[in-house]
Parts: C-alpha cells; sequence; structure tokens
C-alpha cells in the first residue's frame, strides 16, 4: 500500500472518529478524571475535624504492620504455610514412593535378573540412577507442589509485601535490601527458587548479599531430617507428655536460627566483601485481593515447580549412580565408601558426627531429601547391625521410628551426633541445583564458590564449638 495513501485514510478515519464522538468529548473526559480523583481523596484525605472514613485495607494494615502484631502474625502465618507443606505433602509422597519405590523399582530389579544383565550394570542402572531419581521425585515434588502454590497465593493475596514492610528495618541495619525478605521467605520452599526470586531486588551488591545468604532459609527438602532426629533423639531427653512440645520447639527454634544466619551473614557480608551503601526502594502496598486460586497453581507448577524438579533430577542420576559406585567398587575386599568413611571418621567425631554423616553429605549434594536414606544405607554397611536395606548402594528409608533410632544407635550415634546434624542439615552448603541456580544467576565462579563454601566453613565451625562443650559436660 502506498504510504501517502495509507497517512490520508488514516486521517480521514480520525477525522470521522472525531465527529462520532461528539464535540464534548473532551470536556467530559476531563470531568471524569477529576471526578475520580476527587473520590479517591475524599476516601484517603482526612481532614481537620472530619471523622475517618472506614478503609478495611487501612485497618488490616494496622494490624498485621503493626511493630507489636506484625511478627506473631507474620511467624503464624509461615507456620501454617508449613504445617500444610509437610503434613499435607505425606500423602502423595507415600503414594509415589507406593508406585516408584515399591513397584517400579521391583519390576526394574526382577527384569534386570531375569534379562541375563551383567550384575553391575543392573545394579548401577536401577539401584543407582533409578532408585535416586525415584527418591527425589516422591520426596520433593509434593512439597514443591504445594509450597510454591501456597507463596504465590499470598503473593497475590498482597500480604507478602506487608512482610517485606516489616522487615524492611532488619535488613536494612544489616546493610541488606528490604525485598530480601521475600526471597528468603521462597527458600523455605526451595533455595534454588529463592535464589531466582533476588532479580526483584535492582541492586547487584544487595542481590548477591540476598543469593549467599539464601541457604540459610531452611528448603523443605531439610524439614524430614530435622523433625525426625528431634522426634528420636531431643524428645527422648523430655517425660512422654512433653515429647512433641520439645521436639517442636527444637526444630522452630533451628529455623528462628536460620533466620538469625541471615541477618548475620548479610551483615557480614556488606561490612567486608559487599560494601556499599544500603539501596532506598519504594515499597508500595498493594490492595488487598481474592487470589486468582486456578491460575496460581498454573503457574506455580510449571514456573517454579517443574523447573526446579527438573533440575534436581539432572543432578540427582549421576549422583545416585556415583553412590552406587562407591559402595560396590572394592579394594583389597573393602569398598571405596568403606574407606572413604574410616578417612573421615576422626574429624567427624571431632566435631561431633562421623565419617558415615560426612561422606552421606558429600555423595547426597544433588538433594538433601537423600542425605537421610544414604546415612542409613552407610551405617547399614559399615555397623554390626542386620535385617535392614537390601545391599550396598541401596539406599533405604524406614517407616518406623523405632527401628531408625536402632540403626542410627548401631551407627554410634548420640544426642550430640543428632544436635550436630540438625544444625549442620541448616548451615552446609546449598545443594547442587541450587549451586548450579547461582551460577546461573551470578555468572560467576567466585560468587558460586563464596556461596558454596563459606556455609560449610560455617557449619563445621558451629560444630565444632558445640561438641566442644558437649565434651566439657
Amino acid at each position: 500500500m502506498d504510504k501517502n495513501k495509507a497517512i490520508d485514510d488514516l486521517l480521514s478515519e480520525a477525522a470521522e472518529t472525531r465527529w462520532e464522538i461528539g464535540q464534548d468529548f473532551h470536556d467530559k473526559l476531563s470531568e471524569s478524571i477529576y471526578a475520580n480523583a476527587a473520590t479517591i481523596a475524599d476516601s484517603n484525605v482526612i481532614k481537620t475535624g472530619e471523622k475517618e472514613n472506614f478503609n478495611l485495607d487501612r485497618a488490616i494494615d494496622r494490624v498485621v504492620t503493626s511493630p507489636i502484631w506484625g511478627f506473631p502474625i507474620m511467624f503464624f502465618v509461615l507456620a501454617i504455610v508449613l504445617w500444610l507443606t509437610i503434613i499435607g505433602s505425606n500423602y502423595p509422597s507415600q503414594f509415589l514412593a507406593y508406585i516408584l519405590l515399591d513397584n517400579v523399582y521391583e519390576v526394574l530389579r526382577t527384569a534386570v535378573l531375569n534379562s541375563g544383565m551383567p550384575w553391575w550394570l543392573g545394579g548401577f542402572l536401577v539401584d543407582g540412577v533409578f532408585l535416586s531419581l525415584a527418591w527425589v521425585i516422591s520426596v520433593m515434588l509434593p512439597p514443591m507442589a504445594i509450597f510454591f502454590p501456597l507463596f504465590t497465593i499470598l503473593e497475590d493475596l498482597g500480604y507478602l509485601p506487608r512482610i517485606a514492610f516489616n522487615l524492611d528495618a532488619l535488613f536494612k541495619k544489616s546493610g541488606a535490601h528490604g525485598k530480601q525478605a521475600l526471597t528468603m521467605s521462597m527458600g523455605f520452599g526451595c533455595n534454588a527458587a529463592g535464589v531466582v526470586a533476588t532479580r526483584i531486588i535492582d541492586s547487584p551488591r544487595e542481590r548477591l548479599i540476598a543469593i549467599i545468604t539464601n541457604n540459610f532459609s531452611l528448603c523443605n527438602g531439610r524439614w524430614p531430617t530435622q523433625i525426625l532426629l528431634a522426634t528420636i533423639f531431643i524428645g527422648a531427653v523430655v517425660p512422654d507428655s512433653y515429647k512433641n512440645l520439645v521436639s517442636t520447639a527444637s526444630v522452630i527454634g533451628v529455623a528462628v536460627l536460620g533466620i538469625g544466619l541471615t541477618f548475620l551473614v548479610s551483615y557480614f557480608l556488606s561490612h567486608t566483601m559487599l560494601k556499599g551503601e544500603v539501596s532506598s526502594f519504594t515499597l508500595e502496598l498493594p490492595p488487598y485481593r481474592k487470589p486468582r486460586i486456578l491460575q496460581t497453581i498454573y503457574t506455580s507448577l510449571i514456573d517454579r515447580t517443574l523447573i526446579v524438579l527438573w533440575r534436581a533430577c539432572l543432578f540427582a542420576a549421576p549422583a545416585g549412580a556415583i553412590i552406587w559406585l562407591v559402595c560396590n567398587i572394592t579394594i583389597a575386599d573393602n569398598s571405596i565408601a568403606t574407606y572413604l568413611i574410616d578417612f573421615f571418621d576422626p574429624f567427624g567425631l571431632m566435631i561431633g558426627l562421623n565419617g558415615v554423616i560426612i561422606l552421606a553429605y558429600i555423595l547426597a549434594i544433588p538433594a538433601n531429601e537423600i542425605v537421610i536414606p544414604t546415612i542409613l544405607m552407610l551405617t547399614v554397611m559399615t555397623s554390626s547391625i542386620t535385617g535392614f536395606g537390601s545391599g550396598d548402594g541401596v539406599m533405604f528409608e524406614l517407616d518406623s521410628m523405632t527401628n531408625t533410632h536402632d540403626v542410627l544407635i548401631a551407627g554410634g550415634w548420640t544426642l550430640l551426633t543428632a544436635i550436630n546434624v540438625m544444625l549442620f542439615s541448616l548451615i552446609h552448603n546449598p545443594c547442587s541445583t541450587t549451586i548450579y541456580t547461582i551460577y546461573k544467576e551470578t555468572g560467576s565462579i567466585k560468587w558460586t564458590t563464596v556461596a558454596s563454601l563459606l556455609p560449610v566453613v560455617m557449619g563445621l565451625i558451629v560444630c565444632f564449638a558445640v561438641a566442644q562443650i558437649y565434651y566439657l559436660f
């Protein structure tokens, strides 16, 4: 089409439209703008001598952002979300475990035995690669599928900006950005997702602080370890009537300690490696609104849950293979795992752990969910206890707390071991999925290394200090 003709047609259409809408359109538009402005001013501006109009959002904000009630409400909401995640994920996790571990795994194992495949190839593929993937999917998928939608619903409801508002002053004092409150909260579901969420922070310096400290948010992969050890060991030191209360309090205490470490390490980083001025930002408190449930569930599953799960599976498969190889390749009648456990044992005992635990954390770096199954497998492999597990390199978990207690006691566990594993589980390095995400987000080997090694060093120091204090008494 000729350019001049197109311009002429457009001008003709504009002229016709102008006559159609009438000559008073401009006046009506101006009147409506002023009328809307007057309505907004009447509902928000309080003149001298006038009584304040009731505003529901303002009334709610006076409670949820109150210096007195803001923090208790915040912790209560977080506790509800975590409780729903942990309790609600039990049933789908058990169902997935029943499908993948109790049925598909057994079918594959039988098929391998009947196929004439070499035992080492079958063990490598089924007991190593498949079993690791099955553990990660059955344990990791349900909590993420519940936590992320709940978190997004709170965001859609308008509550998350209020959390950032409440914590802004504390983060400012620690030299970090107020929006870090949101990424820290996201880390309670998954640290990899928490790291991705730091994109909302504009300042590169403060974003790095948020990325490095996100590890101290106790992700859903570490909650089962905390609950298991608190129930078996911490609750056992008090009468039965207080057992549940003390166990629950110890787990909450570990999570609160993680929040405290976030502020402490943020302060340390902002005054050493990441010095700089705290940036200012405008935080808009949006109106409360009805959350879009179906859209929230869909976007949470696609944008967060499946992406994080896929990354976890990419690392879990080779990790499962390595675990199986380490436990089944023998040198002078002893497996590589046995040599490594003996090597780590003196150092482990010095910091209140043992060689099995240290090796388990090294092998299970792809996912915190497989730490306990790996510890149980290695413990049975190296102790005199029998009747548990299906062989070397085959991870397992026990339904009975009593049986789990018996296996751990056979491995030399004490109250100190349980306390230090809970602390090390909180502080130690991020899982490999999170480490990879940190590298993707920062593009820096230096900061990825800092984010990975700093928590390890801190975890070892804390365990050593606790062990020395424990040994004094």
